[in-house]
């Protein structure tokens, strides 16, 4: 496995069944630093020690070091979705966010059952281009630069993702279900959140979709996709959608069943650099501080 710069351990789930099935999926680079993502099985699922030898479902060559994306998530829906991220350098020169002949740049979405034959995963068949020349079949969304995690509403099955910005902007998307993200086109390299790129350029904005929130380099540098809250204890941000931006340690919120506009609004300033957010079963609310190596809960206070 590689580490340093954007590479290392990006991402892991449990398959929906890993009660019964002890099954986990993985997202990290390899020593080439191209992403692959693996299966491994827990043999006792109760246990926190799982077996060494894994399957690798996808290799995916990556051109530079930076913009890997790793998140993944099982949706509503039962198939593992997958964020890609452009490839790297600055401003996707290989214009791979765009191309759907590329799966840098993306959101994939691919079925884990064990398949009987040579492929590793199934492609579901209702992926938006399946039966399109010369694209990429395991395709859900095109245009994102680095989304940099992404989750589902366990209420609505909305799909969220924080978008990592150029140097200017950074933004929120919010697709709805059922169909949520698919093949929705989020704008990147045209779009860097709501405006063209470059900065100061005209740009053709037909058939790209803008986020629900953005906020400039003013007050972050690197947003930190979070989820939807839904747990029991904090009733005054229930339908709140929590995030954060890795260089300021803000964190924010949107309403998850608002308008499809909105400005975030700010429920705390900390010191954290939010590399992630994780939710527990009870919906409780977690976030790692990567500058400390520490896990906090997310908690609200009232006044």
């Amino acid at each position: 496995m590689s580490k340093g710069s954007e590479q290392g351990l990006l991402g892991l789930a449990f398959h929906p069944d890993y009660a019964t099935n002890g099954k986990f999926y993985v997202d990290y680079t390899n020593s080439a630093g191209d992403t692959v993502i693996a299966e491994y099985k827990n043999s006792q699922p109760s246990d926190n020690v799982a077996d060494v030898s894994g399957r690798t479902m996808m290799i995916i060559k990556q051109p530079y070091s930076n913009h890997n994306g790793g998140m993944l998530a099982f949706g509503p829906d039962g198939f593992l979705y997958i964020g890609m991220g452009d490839g790297g350098s600055s401003g996707d020169p290989g214009n791979r966010a765009q191309n759907i002949g590329s799966f840098l740049g993306k959101i994939l979405r691919i079925d884990v059952v064990d398949p009987a034959g040579a492929a590793n995963y199934r492609i579901p068949p209702d992926n938006p281009y399946v039966g399109t020349a010369n694209a990429v079949k395991e395709i859900w969304a095109i245009g994102v630069r680095n989304p940099w995690r992404f989750s589902f509403d366990t209420v609505t099955g909305d799909l969220w993702i924080g978008g990592v910005g150029q140097n200017r902007y950074e933004e929120v998307d919010r697709s709805l279900a059922p169909n949520a993200g698919r093949r929705v086109d989020y704008g990147w390299k045209v779009l860097e959140a709501k405006h063209c790129y470059p900065s100061g350029t005209g740009c053709r904005v037909t058939g790209l979709t803008y986020p629900m929130a953005e906020y400039s380099h003013s007050l972050g540098c690197s947003v930190t996709g979070g989820y939807v809250y839904r747990g029991l204890d904090y009733h005054g941000v229930v339908g709140g959608f929590l995030f954060g931006d890795y260089c300021s340690g803000r964190i924010w919120a949107l309403k998850a069943m608002g308008p499809s506009s909105q400005t975030p609004v700010l429920m705390a300033d900390t010191s954290f650099s939010i590399s992630s957010f994780g939710e527990g079963q009870d919906g409780k609310l977690y976030l790692t501080d990567i500058g400390a190596g520490a896990v906090w809960q997310v908690v609200a206070q009232y006044r």
